[in-house]
């Protein structure tokens, strides 16, 4: 099910009764993190909320804010028009096993092959809502009208200027009260390889400095920073653009882990089963959805020096401190009249990210089951915040292979910023960390069954030496076998005699009818 804008999302989650309306003026400074972080922490992730009056410094913004639209299991599913994510995963891996590929390389191809099966190719087209309203700073005067409509004659223009935006208008959050400012929490970040042409769909957090300027959190590994490396070493300047809202799967597609070089547009078209109709944007050569709520246009120029971004309170739960990185000059904010601006928190788990991390992860299992058949489920705890903690089950035939996967998770995409991970055997429930736990404190000796090795690390990681370089640990909570060094017998796990489970089930249930 493709959503023709955000506000379809918000009233297709309001009719599901999953979204609470707040009417009342609530602040866009510090209020509107501490009701959602309430919500986000109740059992199963709490409601939607859509923030009908936000202020901004004091003043009733014109746009509503909508917050943890996709922080239960159920509104992520929504999000790709599914009745669960696991059905989505399915069959992904059914369009992938027509033909099984011989290695790494050759799964991921196949993965965009099987996207674009479903003829999720973006295709051009000539405008779209996310022009109903128009701001050029780059000209002398503002433009706005509505679309696709040409412009009115007798329309008065002072209610055009009344209602053209600047970065100062729109409600952006203060989250956290130690964070260096506004910032931008859901953006979906275009940019282009200027060597291939090829784009990338990214997440990165920005910094509101000014009406026309922000930082451009995008870290060392990711790559928007690669495309950005490019252009700091000809000295031209990269063209930039931030879409927010749109089709309710576009921040699931940005926040995946899909290697360099697939297009991020072609997942978010198979997710919703429906092309993506893309537009160029009014001040650089770049191309947005046309259902998207707000743009954002915009460059970064190479020759300028870098710029402090932060603090800000991040998903692993506390602040990460400043640090340089390039600044985003606009050139153009364009929006549908009728926008609402998306928005997320992040901060002590669990969050509303802990949904889309998770759903990534069904999504791409079946990926990791082509590259490790043995390989039973994965899960990423929440208080792992997403990559620093991977609990994994194995159909384990051989010895040593828990370490196998190790090494294998490790250089796989983001995987590697993984600092802990713990396999165990397929009979283990690795969403159930009380069970995982209960296996590697009795499955293990941990002279023997531990590795530590290193490799690139997170740079939010604060706890590292140096930033993004870091050790990993990897802990065998398998079943271990002689060809491990293991000599003596191992012993069975105590379980209940089936029959009587069966036998006690039906004296509780006759029990219960009495």
């Amino acid at each position: 099910m493709a959503f023709g804008s955000y506000r379809d999302f918000v009233e297709k989650l309001e009719a599901m009764g999953e979204l609470v309306r707040i009417k009342e003026p609530v602040a866009t400074e510090l209020e509107i993190t501490e009701i959602t972080d309430r919500e986000m922490k109740k059992p199963g992730g709490g409601k939607a909320l859509l923030f009908e009056q936000p202020t901004v410094n004091g003043v009733v913004s014109p746009f509503p804010v909508a917050i943890n639209t996709m922080g239960s299991d159920r509104r992520m599913a929504l999000s790709m028009g599914a009745d669960s994510v696991a059905s989505v995963a399915t069959e992904l891996g059914s369009l992938m096993k027509a033909k099984p590929p011989t290695g790494l390389k050759d799964a991921m191809k196949l993965l965009g092959t099987a996207m674009d099966l479903r003829h999720t190719r973006p295709k051009k087209v000539k405008s779209g809502p996310c022009k109903e309203v128009i701001h050029r700073f780059d000209a002398p005067e503002t433009r706005s009208e509505p679309w696709p409509q040409a412009p009115s004659a007798d329309r008065d223009p002072s209610s055009d200027e009344r209602s053209v935006p600047t970065l100062k208008d729109l409600p952006i959050l203060k989250c956290w009260p130690l964070d260096g400012g506004r910032f931008i929490t859901l953006p979906c970040v275009v940019t282009r390889d200027p060597d291939t042409g090829e784009g990338n769909l990214g997440m990165y957090r920005v910094q509101i400095y000014d009406d026309q300027t922000t930082g451009m959190h995008w870290q060392l590994q990711k790559v928007a920073a690669r495309h950005g490396r490019r252009y700091y070493e000809t000295g031209q300047r990269m063209p930039v653009s931030i879409f927010l809202g749109g089709d309710p799967v576009f921040p699931f597609a940005a926040t995946a882990p899909l290697p360099d070089g697939l297009d991020e547009f072609l997942l978010a078209g198979y997710l919703r089963k429906k092309s993506i109709e893309m537009v160029q944007c009014e001040t650089n050569d770049l191309q947005v959805p046309a259902n998207a709520d707000f743009v954002i246009e915009g460059y970064i120029d190479p020759k300028e020096p870098l710029r402090d971004e932060g603090p800000f309170g991040d998903h692993t739960g506390f602040y990460t401190l400043p640090e340089p990185y390039p600044v985003f000059h606009i050139t153009a904010i364009t929006h549908r009249k009728d926008a609402i601006y998306p928005a997320t928190i992040v901060g002590i788990p669990p969050m509303e990210d802990f949904y889309m991390g998770k759903a990534s992860v069904q999504l791409f299992l079946p990926v990791f089951k082509m590259n490790f058949p043995e390989i039973v489920d994965i899960a990423l705890p929440a208080e792992g915040v997403f990559h620093n903690l991977v609990f994994v089950s194995i159909r384990k035939t051989y010895p040593m292979q828990a370490f196998k996967i190790m090494h294998g998770l490790w250089g796989m995409g983001q995987m590697m910023f993984t600092k802990y991970i713990v396999v165990v055997d397929d009979d283990v429930d690795v969403h159930n960390t009380s069970e995982v736990l209960f296996r590697l404190c009795s499955n293990t000796e941990p002279r023997r069954d531990t590795i530590f090795t290193k490799g690139p690390a997170d740079v939010l990681d604060h706890a590292t030496e140096a930033m993004g370089i870091g050790t990993k640990i990897g802990f065998d909570a398998t079943r271990k076998l002689s060809g491990e060094g293991f000599q003596r017998e191992w012993p069975p796990l105590i379980k209940m005699d089936p029959d009587i489970r069966a036998k006690v089930d039906a004296m509780m249930r006759d029990s219960a009818k009495d």
